[in-house]
């Protein structure tokens, strides 16, 4: 008899001594052969498992023992032994599963099966393929449990945002949640961030906020920080958070285009403000150099209009995404955001701006704790899409009661949680702003002075970096362009 027929003959028998797990034609998703497969196929060449490990855990395999195969086979190798029927029966001598299925004899009978496997990687990705459908099953029974016996307590909207929450999760990281992990691979990570800052050439090892000076004291925006960009009304947080956003875009758009085969990265904006259309009309007056006033009253000469036609093509072709939806909730932020990042692979995220959002339940007695609620979500959502976020906010009155008008950490509207939450607090301070409204009568000795002192600040903005959980703090200098709503690197205007 040829050995395609005893190996049939052993798969037949495998198979039945499982039937204990196959109940039903409507038991969860699962192929016993393909498990079989792999190990059989990891226990006879362990270099199997280099084509695996990285997506294929050992909760990914429905019948336990498989699991606790998988997981032997697996601590035998990084201990430096090879893992093969003879090291892993020792293993499971007194486990009562392993016996019930033939102890030895079940590991031999897998590494025989093996001699027929041509690409152990293929039954990985069914076993992987399998677990997450049966994950995806239990996510749906739990969201249909919860819709019907949830009663008044639970909105539909929660009950969405949970879903999808889930849903990304699984999407994003299979079945495997984060738990600890070794100082040995959290510095490998670290190594490997501090090589890419030597290399690049302006050493920054997070994403550029357009400008050399601040990149210098920030090192660029990082994954999984939050990052608050305040000021009082009129200082240019939107401008700023524009000229963050589209540098930004441009960046990673041309880093991409280096590596084309990587996927390309997006950046999103929540402007709870403005229209996407007035956001759009400042940025073509950013870069067009064509006064926002004359764009928005059509003004606008033909020699102007070419060079506005071709800032808006160049424009067009960035990942860059916008949603001026008002009054949002954090919740619903939260879903926008990780939908954006599953579609679009998105890479940083801005809003414009902090006190516009709204609490998820909207039942808060008073507004620091729906704040709280709100920086604390924003912060989560940094750390689980493991991207930036860098959120504009208003400052209290208090600043405007003080001879010296730039502000501090406690001029932060409802200060203590978005203090405390922010790995980042960056400040905007014009002098000219308040000079140009304590102008002296004209032709006085004030008058002069007044005028001297404008005439040093004009055009001049501080960025005052007041907290930086990982790095110094100080003030920038940047150039302010009013007319174009557009800022510059101060000392290089190039």
């Amino acid at each position: 008899m040829t050995i395609a027929f005893f190996l049939g003959i052993n798969i037949f028998i495998m198979t039945k001594t499982l039937d204990i797990i196959e109940k039903d034609t409507k038991s969860a998703p699962y192929n016993i052969q393909a498990e079989q497969m792999l190990l059989g196929a990891a226990l006879v060449n362990n270099e199997v498992l280099n084509r695996v490990s990285e997506f294929l855990k050992s909760d990914h395999f429905y019948e336990p023992i498989h699991q606790k195969i998988y997981h032997s086979i697996n601590l035998i190798i990084e201990k430096g032994i090879s893992a093969s029927p003879v090291s892993l029966a020792n293993m499971f001598a007194q486990d009562e599963q392993f016996k019930a299925l033939g102890g030895a004899d079940y590991l031999g009978k897998l590494a025989i099966m093996a001699t027929t496997v041509i690409n152990a990687g293929d039954y990985g990705k069914i076993v992987y393929d399998l677990a997450i459908k049966r994950q995806l099953i239990n996510v749906g029974e739990e969201i249909v449990t919860t819709a019907y016996n949830s009663g008044f307590d639970y909105s539909a909207s929660e009950q969405i945002e949970v879903a999808e929450s889930k849903l990304f999760h699984l999407a994003s990281e299979g079945l495997s949640e984060k738990g600890f992990v070794s100082l040995g691979e959290t510095i490998l990570n670290s190594i490997s961030s501090i090589d890419r800052a030597m290399k690049s050439p302006d050493h920054i090892t997070g994403t550029t906020t357009g400008f050399i000076d601040l990149d210098t004291k920030l090192s660029g925006f990082h994954n999984s920080d939050l990052v608050i960009l305040a000021a009082r009304p009129s200082m240019g947080k939107t401008a700023l958070l524009i000229n963050f956003a589209f540098d930004a875009c441009k960046y990673l758009y041309e880093k991409h285009k280096k590596n084309p085969k990587s996927e390309l990265p997006s950046i999103g904006v929540f402007s709870l403000e403005m229209s996407s259309e007035q956001l759009a009309t400042r940025m073509l007056s950013m870069h067009s150099k064509i006064d926002s006033t004359a764009l928005k009253s059509g003004k606008v000469n033909e020699e102007y209009y070419n060079e506005l036609r071709k800032q808006a093509q160049t424009m067009s072709e960035l990942p860059f995404f916008i949603d001026d939806t008002p009054a949002l909730t954090i919740a619903a932020i939260r879903t926008r955001a990780r939908r954006l990042k599953r579609k679009h692979n998105l890479a940083i995220l801005f809003i414009d701006y902090l006190q516009l959002i709204r609490g998820s339940s909207g039942n808060f007695d008073n507004r620091v704790m729906e704040i709280s609620e709100i920086t604390q979500g924003l912060k989560a959502l940094a750390k689980e899409l493991n991207i930036p976020i860098i959120a504009a906010s208003q400052l209290s009155r208090a600043v405007e009661q003080r001879e010296d008008k730039r502000p501090m950490l406690s001029d932060l509207r409802e200060s203590g949680s978005i203090e405390q939450d922010a790995d980042i607090v960056m400040f905007i301070y014009r002098e000219e702003y308040y000079l140009a409204r304590r102008q002296p009568a004209a032709g006085s000795e004030e008058h002069t002075t007044w005028l001297e002192t404008l005439n040093k600040v004009h055009n001049l903005a501080e960025i005052i970096v007041a907290k930086h959980r990982n790095g110094p703090i100080g003030t920038v200098q940047l150039f302010y362009d009013g007319r174009y709503s557009l800022f510059k690197n101060y000392n290089n205007l190039g």
